[in-house]
């Protein structure tokens, strides 16, 4: 699946990214970004297996949480990192809308993973994305992100089979042109 960029992506819950270029660099493709994020809300705590985030805070204050540390916080001008394999997440901290830019690195299936994701939230006009949309995008991406709160079980079990009823009852049609999934180097 190709994008042309600028390519801009909103979730019903206040979220709206613009994913502005790709730059060729030698070590992978950097993913610039811009994101706006409404008072108290954010992704939730997730994993980028294979790409490293970082966010400068345009307008506004970020909090952010390392899984297993103390929430953080940072102002206009400062700019925070996430490590690939780090499960992480971050939310609006202030009262107005939260304004960053950024870059992902490489940018592997990003584009198309959040796309998907918004537009399964959109679906449901929650947080909580379409069930089969996101058994697809869990378990046929798990080599490229993770949401460490699903239980083990629920992510081993439920969602492979779920994954497998969509898949009978033609569920991922819209999915028909889904890039591969990027395998993590061990």
């Amino acid at each position: 699946m190709t994008y042309k960029f600028p390519h801009t992506i909103e979730s019903c819950i206040g979220e709206k990214i613009v994913f502005k270029e790709i730059v060729k660099e030698a070590d992978g493709d950097k993913l610039i970004v811009e994101n706006w994020v409404n008072p108290g809300k954010g992704p939730v705590m997730h994993t980028h297996w294979q790409q490293r985030e970082e966010l400068t805070v345009v307008k506004g204050k970020i909090g952010y949480q390392i899984k297993g540390e103390q929430p953080k916080y940072a102002g206009e001008g400062e700019t925070v990192c996430f490590e690939a394999g780090v499960p992480h997440k971050f939310w609006n901290a202030g009262d107005d809308v939260m304004h960053c830019r950024g870059h992902i690195k490489p940018a592997n299936t990003i584009v198309f993973f959040l796309s998907s994701i918004f537009a399964a939230q959109n679906k449901t006009g929650s947080e909580r994305p379409a069930t089969f949309d996101a058994a697809y995008l869990m378990t046929r991406y798990s080599s490229e992100y993770d949401m460490p709160e699903i239980p083990r079980f629920v992510k081993k079990v439920i969602l492979p089979i779920t994954y497998s009823i969509g898949k009978l009852l033609g569920k991922y049609r819209h999915f028909n042109n889904a890039p591969a999934p990027v395998k993590r180097s061990q």
